[in-house]
């Protein structure tokens, strides 16, 4: 059995081709290809597609951060972590973060820009990158 692995943006445009919750991934694939009919299902014809097991993520001031994004920065020497889980920003140490502000401060105890401190990788993303280049520029 072969895996395919797609970001969320694709995940979410191939659930928005489904025409009820009977067709399946691999019809809306097959149609986009125009391959027709679905093969008779053998087991060396099954292709198992992972897409994300939530759809929810966190937008935070125009920012899209989908489910499973991970967050790092390095403070005194320290590296800390985070991650958007059930569309929540959740700190390593399992605390609830409300910004990238409050999480940096929970880490700093100073108030310092969260948008200049982070680091992330969301799943479509193939490196880190820093939170701040991620915001929209007026």
């Amino acid at each position: 059995m072969v895996s395919i692995e797609v970001d969320f943006d694709v995940y979410k445009a191939l659930t928005g081709k489904r025409a009820t919750e009977a067709t399946t991934y691999n019809d809306v694939i097959r149609d986009l290809l125009k391959l027709g009919a679905n093969a008779k299902d053998t087991p060396s014809s099954k292709v198992v597609a992972v897409v994300p097991t939530s759809a929810s993520g966190l937008i935070y001031k125009g920012v899209e951060f989908p489910e499973g994004t991970l967050f790092r920065a390095t403070y005194k020497g320290q590296t800390y972590t985070g991650q958007i889980r059930g569309g929540v920003w959740i700190n390593g140490d399992g605390k609830r973060q409300n910004s990238p502000s409050e999480a940096a401060y929970s880490i700093t105890r100073n108030h310092v820009n969260g948008w200049r401190f982070w680091e992330c990788r969301r799943p479509s993303d193939t490196r880190w990158r820093s939170i701040d280049d991620l915001r929209p520029r007026k």
